[in-house]
């Protein structure tokens, strides 16, 4: 029975029969001459649109040429095909025939109706499709789209019921399409060409043989992923002939998206220019944000915000010149403009060139768009503002000063689109934004109350003002801002593509697969015993402080640093791999420095070169310091100095960890704290992909926990939702914190704002003296409070301040006295010191930190994948002693003790409780049922069985200590907060224990033979096929005599040596006898350099008994995104079957 849905006879006839249908478009039959190969036209259809459009030129044509209609052809194709010409430009501009005579090549809609014959004129645009159309002979296109007779669009099309699906499309476009025929020629030929299958789409602007670069064309699905969403009514694929192919859409994009790119580069070594053409097309979440944008503009103008969560790798750049161009003339559903003006505001000091280039390529109308450079200043925006700019592009800074330059324009528009948003939209740089777009003249206001007023609704939303911000990570500010309620009513994104489909669509890399982390371990002695203070937070807060910056540590760190990227990171990339330091301060940045240089001149280095990024300068054992006077380097020109081969590794502070787009970055040190958005920002710098390298990423991170890591990573991967939206009551709670330390005299905050509010030039230099006393009372009050207490006020006080702020922006909030507060509370900030809070160091001097070492924690592949370098072993000075885990284990449980015994009025003493609780540990590591939990479970499912266990073991000892064993029967949560401290040692000492078997194999020739998944070696059988076979072992030990060339896959056979390396080419056959005896599932991935690989899963962990075959040639697998094979389909091929019955011949002479 043939079930196929055939690729010519169905789902081509499908797609045509559609379009012409539902879409106009008419069917022109290749098989009737209709295609004309040189020119890539159906020239009987141009030259019927020409006599319909133009009738009055194509016969003053004719009345001077006989052969009219050839020139008109010829003169067409001519004016194409010119060097500096394409056919997107000559779809949109039309050609001259002669100096005087011009011909357009189609209509694009009006942005009214008010113009009959324009409509009249883009309704005759004439669409048409043909099959099977040969572009050359002996080869054949599926479909191909043609625009008034000129072809736009060619297709190949696959089923993915007959086996094939787009990837064989896009390999027939790369290996059997020539692509120097006119119909495929950049520029000239089709603007686009896809390969479709029923569910996915990919498309090609430049093909070139198989350097031809394909990119997705697709929805992304329901869960945020790479493909389409399941269609109910239709093929998932459906959108495209249902949407795209539409003649509305497509002449829509060709007016307004579809673009020749001209890109200039210098070659950062050679200083040399290069030119670079690329034909832009854009990619279905670019279109599809845009579209929804305008028609959500059409029906509200500018009476909403909108947030856009695109990810690193959208092309956000081009999205934003795209919409920024379709809003300077967009017109509302009763077709009257909208927005006076679009700005464009950037967190970046230079304005993006690309983004100005983008824009003037779309039109060439010089007047259109305003650039404000580094030589513009805040006068020449307002100039621009007021002079009517379409498009005016800035930067966040230049634009806070604007507020004194502009007056009176609330009877305009705009649209402010905000690159970036996470930055840009900080509150004093928000507030700036939206008070001068809003500046109205000034009026004679009747009391500082209504100033106050008027100032506080400035900093909210205005009528005339509508924000798009992009960003890839919101935060929840900007949610706030700009987020529009979902079905829970939460601030959400208006549109988002998430990192998720970016991943997966290879835009962007995961920077989380190589994930290496250490630890600094050292120990703290007192000199002086009886010195109490020593172990207070401040003076704790200090100690890592100096250990931060003892240079045995950094020594140590460099050293690590250093040996890793010039063994493991330096060869990537042809070469020319990169890596970046990520250092927690300025002084710790001049210290990697001053120790990078000392071990390269030490070793005698000479392919290894680091430059120095902070802000500022900074005093380092008396010296002054700063990036400029450290690199020899002007601050602009770093960039592009790093971005040569004469640099490898660049050492940060709090610069560069945003925004530093850098491709050649492999590697990233981290020895700074990182969490939330500023974790995903930093580590996000690695995430470029790098063509045409297979880049891979590696993190070695000094300071933070994996898990801390993935979780800041999480609300991004998919789009991000703030949870709670900001309440205005929660502000009076912070007042009155701030209110309860009685230092603030309500008296003093009415006399400051009422000379805060003065005339400019009626306040006299005796009031500002006034305004200083009446701050200065009050800071008086708070420094007679203890150091403790005034680290709390100025915490407060700030946690107030940020928070109005905001709140005045993203609420419509008045509250005269709260402001006056906030007036207050601003200034005295600023001049609240609580440096004063140093730590006595006297007591500091009390101390010993010594044995510093860094031990690496943990070594994390994503997905059970094998890392692609592996850190470097432990380096030692002197002779250090690392805090045993033991001593770690001991500290947490004292101070769980002693927060027990405050909280619960009890002493329980906490020598006597570790004895104890060794008993229990003792107990829980020879639970034969709690090692087995060990074996089958990960970390996080482990404690389940763990806890349960506990209580068993409490149970069984419980005359040891009747009264802490009681409490911890008693109470979950004591438990938990005790016995979670020897968790993670229990479950690796567990897993230790399955580990450490002393089974071992050999090779014939003697080698030392292992396989993927050995801890589960002694893995139960659950099929009784071979009855002497009972674990993994015993099958993989007579596998290992089994195998043979006749069992190798025949690609394999010519240089198959049994002796060294029996389990090569045989994986296909050897899942197949895995499945057999022990269930599962079998798997296969595609290898980088060809070919797949097979290999089992079972119990949820993947089995891979002939990985020995890959780690001889030190090739990685990762074994995740996989593909599951049915059983069957394995035994389909007729050599995989004979190879297997083989392989089970050989077992079965063994006695199984």
């Amino acid at each position: 029975m043939d079930n196929f849905f055939k690729e010519r006879e169905e789902y081509q006839r499908y797609i045509i029969d559609y379009l012409v249908r539902e879409n106009g478009y008419i069917e022109r039959k290749f098989t009737d001459n209709k295609y004309n190969p040189l020119y890539a036209m159906d020239t009987e259809l141009l030259i019927k649109f020409i006599e319909t459009t133009q009738p009055e030129t194509i016969e003053y044509i004719r009345s001077l040429y006989p052969n009219a209609d050839e020139l008109i052809i010829k003169r067409i194709n001519e004016d194409i095909t010119k060097r500096d010409s394409s056919l997107i430009s000559k779809l949109k501009n039309g050609v001259y025939f002669d100096n005087t005579t011009h011909i357009d090549l189609m209509y694009d809609k009006p942005a009214t109706t008010f113009s009959d014959e324009l409509m009249e004129k883009y309704n005759s645009n004439i669409f048409s499709v043909m099959e099977e159309v040969y572009h050359k002979e002996d080869e054949r296109i599926d479909l191909v789209l043609f625009l008034n007779g000129i072809a736009i669009i060619t297709i190949e099309l696959k089923s993915n019921q007959s086996g094939q699906n787009y990837e064989d499309a896009i390999e027939q476009y790369k290996n059997d399409r020539d692509y120097t025929t006119r119909l495929l020629s950049f520029k000239n030929g089709a603007l686009v060409n896809f390969a479709m299958d029923t569910k996915e789409v990919y498309m090609c602007t430049e093909l070139k043989g198989k350097s031809s670069f394909f990119l997705p064309f697709n929805k992304g699905t329901e869960d945020g992923g790479k493909g389409n969403p399941h269609n109910d009514n239709g093929l998932n694929v459906s959108y495209m002939w249902e949407d795209i192919l539409t003649k509305d859409t497509l002449l829509y994009l060709i007016k307004n998206f579809i673009f020749v790119e001209k890109e200039e580069t210098e070659d950062p070594n050679t200083g040399k220019l290069k030119v670079k053409e690329s034909l832009i097309f854009p990619r279905y979440h670019q279109l599809d944000a845009i579209r929804k944008l305008l028609d959500d503009f059409k029906v509200n103008r500018s009476r909403k915000n909108y947030l856009i969560e695109h990810s690193a790798g959208s092309g956000k750049t081009k999205t934003i010149a795209w919409l920024a161009y379709r809003l300077q003339c967009l017109h509302d559903i009763n077709e009257k403009n909208i927005f006076d003006s679009v700005l464009i505001i950037t967190d970046r000091i230079v304005v993006d060139q690309q983004l100005q280039n983008a824009i003037k390529t779309l039109d060439h109308d010089p007047s259109l768009i305003k650039v404000m450079d580094e030589d513009c200043s805040s006068a020449d925006l307002a100039d621009a503002i007021k002079h009517n700019y379409k498009i005016i592009v800035s930067t966040i800074q230049k634009f806070r000063y604007i507020l004194d330059e502009t007056k009176n324009i609330t009877d305009k528009s705009f649209a402010i689109i905000i690159d970036e948003a996470h930055s840009s939209t900080s509150g004093k740089n928000m507030a700036a934004v939206t008070t001068v777009l809003s500046e109205e003249a000034e009026e004679e206001l009747e009391s500082i109350e209504d100033q106050m007023i008027e100032e506080i609704n400035k900093c909210g939303k205005q009528n005339n003002i509508s924000m798009i911000a992009f960003t890839a990570t919101p935060k929840k500010q900007t949610l706030q801002l700009f987020g529009i309620p979902n079905a829970d009513g939460k601030p959400s994104p208006f549109h988002i593509y998430g990192m998720k489909q970016a991943i997966e669509e290879e835009f962007i890399l995961d920077v989380l697969t190589n994930y290496t982390t250490y630890k600094t371990f050292y120990e703290v002695s007192k000199r002086i015993e009886d010195n109490p203070d020593v172990f207070k937070s401040f003076v704790k807060k200090k100690i890592n402080w100096l250990v931060d910056l003892d240079p045995h540590n950094i020594g140590q760190k460099v050293e690590i640093i250093i040996e890793h990227f010039r063994n493991c990171i330096m060869r990537e990339l042809g070469g020319k791999a990169k890596a970046m330091v990520v250092t927690s301060s300025r002084e710790a940045a001049v210290r990697y420095k001053l120790a990078f240089e000392r071990y390269i001149e030490e070793h005698n280095y000479n392919d290894i070169k680091a430059l120095v990024a902070f802000s500022g300068k900074v005093t380092v054992d008396g010296s002054e310091y700063s990036e400029v006077g450290i690199n020899k380097i002007p601050e602009k020109d770093l960039r592009d100095e790093f971005d040569k081969d004469d640099y490898q590794v660049l050492l940060v502070a709090n610069k560069y960890q945003t925004g530093f787009d850098q491709p050649k970055l492999v590697a990233m040190y981290v020895d700074k704290k990182l969490k939330g958005i500023a974790a995903v920002q930093t580590l996000s710098r690695l995430n470029r992909i790098c063509p045409p390298y297979d880049k891979k990423t590696f993190i070695l991170d000094f300071k933070n926990d994996y898990n801390d890591i993935k979780q800041s990573f999480e609300p991004y991967y998919n789009g991000t939702i703030l949870s709670e939206s900001i309440d205005p009551e929660a502000i009076y709670d912070l007042i009155n914190v701030v209110d309860s330390y009685n230092f603030m005299n309500f008296a003093d905050v009415e006399e400051f704002n009422r000379i805060a509010y003065k005339d400019k030039k009626a306040k006299s230099t005796a009031d500002r003296i006034k305004m200083e006393s009446l701050v200065d009372r009050s800071l008086q009050k708070i420094k007679k409070k203890d150091l403790k207490t005034q680290l709390e006020i100025k915490k407060n006080i700030a946690s107030f301040n940020k928070t109005y702020r905001f709140l005045i922006q993203a609420t419509v909030f008045e509250d005269v006295d709260l402001h006056k507060k906030y007036n207050y509370l601003s200034v005295l900030y600023k001049e609240l010191d609580v440096t004063g809070i140093k730590v006595d160091f006297s007591v500091v001097g009390a101390i010993n930190i010594s044995n510093i070492e860094q031990k690496k924690t943990g070594e994390y592949i994503i997905d059970f994948g094998t890392p692609t370098v592996v850190a470097e072993p432990e380096v030692k000075y002197g002779t250090p002693r690392p805090v045993s885990l033991i001593v770690e284990q001991k500290r947490k449980l004292d101070e769980i003790i002693e927060e027990i015994n405050l909280e619960k009025g009890i002493h329980i003493d906490s020598n006597l409780a570790a004895t104890s609780l060794n008993q229990i540990k003792d107990i829980l590591l020879h639970n034969e049922d709690l090692q087995n939990s060990a074996l089958i479970n990960e970390y996080d499912n482990f404690k389940f069985p763990y806890y349960k266990s506990v209580d068993d073991a409490l149970i069984s000892g419980y005359e040891h200590n009747t009264d802490l064993y009681k409490l911890l029967l008693n109470d979950e949560d004591v438990k938990r907060r005790v016995l979670g401290i020897y968790m993670e040692d229990i479950y690796k000492s567990l897993k230790k224990k399955n580990a450490e078997r002393t089974r071992r194999f050999y090779t014939k020739s003697g080698r030392e033979i292992t396989y993927y998944g050995y801890e589960y070696g002694y893995m139960p059988k659950v099929n009784n096929i071979y009855p002497s076979i009972e674990t993994l072992d015993d099958l993989f030990e007579k596998l290992l005599l089994c195998y043979s060339k006749d069992t190798a896959y025949p690609s394999a056979q010519s240089d198959y040596v049994n002796d060294s390396d029996p389990t090569y080419g045989q994986c296909a056959i050897t899942a197949m006898v895995v499945n057999d005896i022990f269930g599962g599932t079998i798997h296969r991935i595609k290898i980088n350099g060809g070919g797949t690989h097979y290999f089992n899963k079972i119990d949820g962990h993947y089995i891979d008994l002939t990985r020995d075959q890959f780690d001889l040639c030190n090739i990685i697998l990762n074994y995740e995104p996989n593909e599951e094979i049915p059983r069957e389909y394995c035994g389909k091929n007729e050599d995989t079957k004979t190879r297997y019955n083989k392989l089970v011949e050989e077992l079965k002479k063994f006695g199984v």
